[in-house]
């Protein structure tokens, strides 16, 4: 199969140039890339006024399966995925059983493989049954196809239990993925502490208990050379912190989420449990926090921590709703819209942090525009202005806060290994 892409901006996320060239795929990888291609495919498509760029890697997802698929499930978050320009996918452990044993890993890597083509990437759980008490065999998640540990979804209260998986990870050269908020002053709390949580006369998710577990997993990351990559910051000390640590040489990454570089708490007051999630939404300083940690390149990631509900999940009181949102089919949108046109990142900045460095990070041979690599593509149109609609969604949840707001840049082709997975006909 030759599908030949031509007359589009082509984005290099690494050399930080954007050039007008054709791509040739074949076999599913890119064998040419350059001006002016004459050779016959199987498929031409025409990019003329239309950027093209590395697929996205979204490295935290909770896709629901096994266990909890009337949420989501692999096939319909591919779909979901495919339509947001994502191509390859890192789903969290935190499933029902979780994700904590080579035969869990098994299925979803057999159920990844019948979807459309996304490439569906296991993380697994750091202990077992996430409960934070017994590791789990790293060595043998990984030979079953694991990419990462991580318990998401809980943090890990204790620090004797993350050193020594810690340990562990750096022998075998696994990344360790971290939910960083201390559990005795989260639980049961569903807003940031303060203003909001003061109207709502609810106790409140403080700052302070994000930024007690990314200074305490930073210090581990020091002590034992591990990789540790940090999950949906969302607090300007936090981003403090890791950048402090950065510049000390400790193996430490981090990633956010579009709600956390567009929303602030006041957006739980106007949609009540749509604007839930852990860690929850927090102040305008925050944002503007976040927007900076991005723009200096502190924040290498913006994942979404896709986290499907059902609608009648969602319609209880916010104080027992579950936390979450759903983001594969936004993300790109949202970032375009919020750090692109309003000039915080340039293109090839913005899919550095949506492709190339989340791949990097898990060791994953994806989101690099280079002769040889493997063809998959997103093009989009970064100007093209649409209102976010979840009734057309492909993923099963419809749990966004950002229903019927008008975002700039829309996915209009989205290509796996070569083949059109998604195209937009509306």
């Amino acid at each position: 199969m030759k599908l030949l892409i031509k007359n589009g901006r082509v984005i290099h996320p690494v050399t930080g140039t954007v050039l007008l060239q054709d791509i040739l795929a074949e076999n599913g990888r890119i064998s040419v890339l350059e001006r002016g291609v004459t050779m016959e495919a199987d498929r031409t498509i025409d990019a003329a006024g239309l950027s093209v760029a590395p697929g996205l890697v979204d490295m935290h997802v909770h896709f629901r399966d096994p266990g909890l698929t009337y949420k989501e499930d692999i096939l319909t978050g591919c779909a979901a995925a495919a339509r947001g320009g994502v191509t390859s996918v890192a789903c969290m452990a935190n499933t029902s059983p979780a994700v904590d044993c080579p035969e869990q890993v098994k299925y979803v890597l057999d159920r990844g493989r019948k979807a459309n083509g996304v490439g569906v990437y296991p993380i697994a759980a750091l202990s077992k049954g996430l409960l934070g008490e017994e590791p789990t065999d790293a060595e043998a998640l990984q030979k079953a196809g694991a990419v990462a540990l991580s318990d998401d979804g809980n943090n890990v209260d204790n620090a004797n239990l993350m050193r020594d998986v810690l340990i562990r990870a750096r022998q075998l050269e696994m990344p360790v993925l971290c939910h960083c908020e201390d559990t005795s002053m989260v639980s049961g709390r569903a807003v940031n502490e303060g203003s909001v949580s003061r109207q709502l006369w609810l106790e409140g998710r403080p700052a302070i208990a994000e930024e007690i577990m990314v200074m305490r997993d930073a210090m581990l990351a020091e002590e034992t050379g591990a990789s540790v990559h940090i999950c949906h910051v969302s607090t300007a000390r936090s981003v403090e912190i890791i950048r402090k640590m950065k510049k000390k040489g400790v193996r430490i990454t981090c990633e956010t989420c579009p709600q956390y570089f567009t929303l602030t708490e006041d957006e739980v007051l106007a949609q009540g449990a749509l604007a839930r999630v852990n860690p929850p939404l927090r102040t305008r300083k925050d944002v503007h926090a976040i927007i900076s940690g991005l723009r200096e390149g502190t924040i290498d990631v913006i994942a979404t921590d896709h986290a499907p509900h059902s609608a009648e999940e969602k319609a209880r009181p916010l104080s027992r709703a579950p936390s979450g949102m759903i983001g594969l089919e936004t993300s790109l949108a949202l970032a375009l819209t919020h750090l692109y046109h309003t000039k915080k990142l340039d293109l090839p900045g913005l899919i550095r942090r949506m492709s190339t460095n989340p791949a990097d990070i898990l060791g994953l041979a994806r989101g690099h525009m280079s002769l040889g690599a493997v063809a998959d593509l997103v093009i989009f149109d970064p100007d093209e202005e649409w209102t976010i609609n979840p009734e057309q969604f492909a993923s099963k949840a419809r749990n966004t806060p950002f229903a019927g707001r008008r975002v700039k840049g829309k996915v209009k082709y989205t290509i796996a290994k070569g083949e059109v997975i998604y195209q937009d006909n509306l």
